[in-house]
């Protein structure tokens, strides 16, 4: 049985999943410029990455949230043009490690 994500997990998978997405060619990106398609491709690809290794409730588009049960919210930001949406009121409800 998948261990349970937790806030932990999930830090550290991002970092783990950021270090094999720098150095994977992504042939299915090349020549997009345009910053949502390839950031709703990299939500939808990590999301897919935790739901092979970890049980959690997955969330949806239309809910606003990724992962409900600890209430993240999974968004990619370009270094050209940070993410200015975002369900959250305050910085104090984002993870910023």
């Amino acid at each position: 049985m998948k261990p349970e994500l937790t806030i932990e997990s999930i830090k550290n998978e991002a970092a783990k999943f950021a270090g094999m997405e720098d150095s994977h060619d992504e042939p299915a990106l090349y020549g997009v410029t345009d910053g949502k398609a390839v950031g709703t491709y990299l939500e939808h690809h990590f999301l897919d990455y935790l739901s092979k290794n970890y049980r959690y409730q997955q969330g949806n588009s239309a809910s606003g949230i990724d992962v409900p049960d600890l209430g993240i919210d999974i968004k990619t930001t370009s270094i050209k043009q940070p993410q200015s949406s975002c369900p959250f009121k305050s910085a104090a409800q984002k993870y910023l490690d």
